[in-house]
Parts: structure tokens; sequence; C-alpha cells
């Protein structure tokens, strides 16, 4: 038989407020846990808007600490009732002044496993992230879930292929890549990277984005969630790109050994050779 996880991602519009997001959130882990799902993602900085489009220091008031903050224990209380894995994107304050841009993994039995940090920090025009996060210090994680080895890389990570390759190297079966990225700047890109990356590292890619125009900005968020398999092929049909939408997808986990196996993009690897990509 075929090992299957039934994983989901949750496309979400701005509501207006934090709460109601949070509660719209909890509401689509419900209707994904009731679909099957076993892993479930949310976007990126999933509880607010995406602030980044200007700079206001009011925007700090959105942090919360990661693990003891309240989002992270209610979302570990979700991850136990429903018996998920959850990817929790927040707005993460380590200390007063020192914020990250952060995804919280939480096991199916409600324990916190830890935290990726957004490594790659943009500073473009409706993209002001340094004003608002420090560069994460915390590696390329791999976190061993009640679903397999599941890695995050959040947003402008996915055209670095540096931190992809660092999360197939630690062992990924599934990595997870919420973001919010509008329609005028990337939307030719969205179907490239993530499927590419997909093939060159041998695992699957579970991509997020937040659909409409918030007050903030012109920013168009398109949506579009998918998987992709290790073959870069979409796995279903990608989500709308303008409606929220629970995207719930099986996928066979026997193809990663499969396309392994054959590819053997591991084996061919010539790290010995590769001494000027980390050089300043």
């Amino acid at each position: 038989m075929s090992n299957i996880v039934r994983a989901g991602l949750v496309q979400q519009k701005w509501t207006g407020d934090k709460e109601s997001m949070i509660a719209n959130a909890v509401e689509a882990v419900r209707t994904a846990a009731s679909q099957g799902a076993q892993v479930v993602c949310l976007q990126e900085l999933f509880y607010g808007p995406y602030f980044c489009q200007v700079q206001d220091a009011d925007y700090y008031s959105y942090t919360e600490g990661i693990p003891d903050g309240p989002t992270t224990e209610l979302m570990c209380r979700v991850a136990e009732q429903h018996g998920v894995v959850l990817v929790v994107p927040m707005y993460e304050q380590e200390q007063p002044g020192v914020y990250f841009n952060t995804a919280a993994v939480i096991d199916a039995d409600g324990t916190y496993l830890g935290k990726h940090r957004k490594n790659h920090i943009p500073q473009v025009k409706g993209f002001w992230e340094k004003f608002y996060f420090r560069p994460g210090n915390l590696g390329y994680p791999v976190f061993d879930t009640a679903v397999g080895k599941v890695g995050v890389y959040i947003c402008y990570e996915r055209h670095f292929p540096e931190g992809w390759r660092a999360l197939g190297l630690g062992g990924a079966q599934i990595v997870f890549n919420p973001s919010a990225t509008s329609r005028g700047l990337s939307e030719y890109l969205w179907r490239l990277e993530q499927p590419a990356a997909a093939v060159a590292n041998e695992y699957y890619v579970g991509t997020i984005n937040r659909v409409g125009v918030e007050p903030l900005g012109e920013n168009d968020f398109y949506g579009q969630s998918y998987f992709a398999d290790p073959r870069g092929q979409l796995v279903g049909e990608a989500a709308s790109d303008t409606d929220e939408e629970v995207v719930v997808r099986d996928l066979d986990m026997d193809l990663l050994a499969e396309v392994r196996d054959l590819w053997a993009f591991y084996r061919d690897r010539r790290p010995d050779s590769y001494e000027a990509l980390v050089k300043p």
C-alpha cells in the first residue's frame, strides 16, 4: 500500500483584526482535519495584515513570544484537539526591540517542536521587511513530526536555492513555504520556483499565498496556493487567485524514494567543489 500523508494549506484574506483572523484560521484547521488532513500550514504572518507594505512602528504590537505567547499556546491545543501537525507563521518577539518573522512547528499531540526564523529579509517597495525583522539565526531546522520530517522556508527565502538544499540535506520530506506575495511583482515566478525546488531537492513543497488587496497598500495578493511533488508536478489544482480556500491533498511519500533512486542528485552532489558559494 502507498504511504500517503494528507496535507493542508490555509489561504486567507485579511478580516480586519487579529482576533477574527485567528478564529478564521482555527476554523480552517478544523475544516482541513475533517477532510482527513494530518498536517496543516497557515500563511505568512497569518494573524495580521501584511503590514510590511508600510514602515510603521505601531505594528510592532503584533509581536508575541514563541512558544510562550498566547497564539502558540492556542495552536498547541488546536493541534492536539484535531490530531494534526501545524505550521504556524507569526511575528515573534525574542525580547523588546528584537523581532523575527517566524513559524512555529507543533506536533499532532500538541507538543511544540521548535521554530524557523526567516533568514532572508527583503527591503523593496511594498515589502519593507528590514524595518520589522532581524534576519533569522536558527539556520534551517528540520522537524521530526508525526507525518515525517518537515521543513519551513518563508516567502522571499524561496528565491535562494541554498536554503532549499540545506533543508533537503537535513532530511526534509515536506517543506512548507508560507508567503505574502503580490500579483505585479512575482506572479510569473510562482509556478516556477517552488516546483523547481521540489525537483532539485527531491521532496514535496507546499506553498501558500494570501489573497486580496489590504488597506495598507496596493499589493494584490494572488493566492494560488498549491503542493508540488518531487517531479515538479502540481498535486491537484492550485487554489483560487481571489478567494479564501483550504487546500487538502494526498502526498504519496513512497514517491520520494522512487525519485531519489531515479535521479540520485544527493549521490552526485560535489560539495568539495562548492567552496566559493559560501564566501562573502
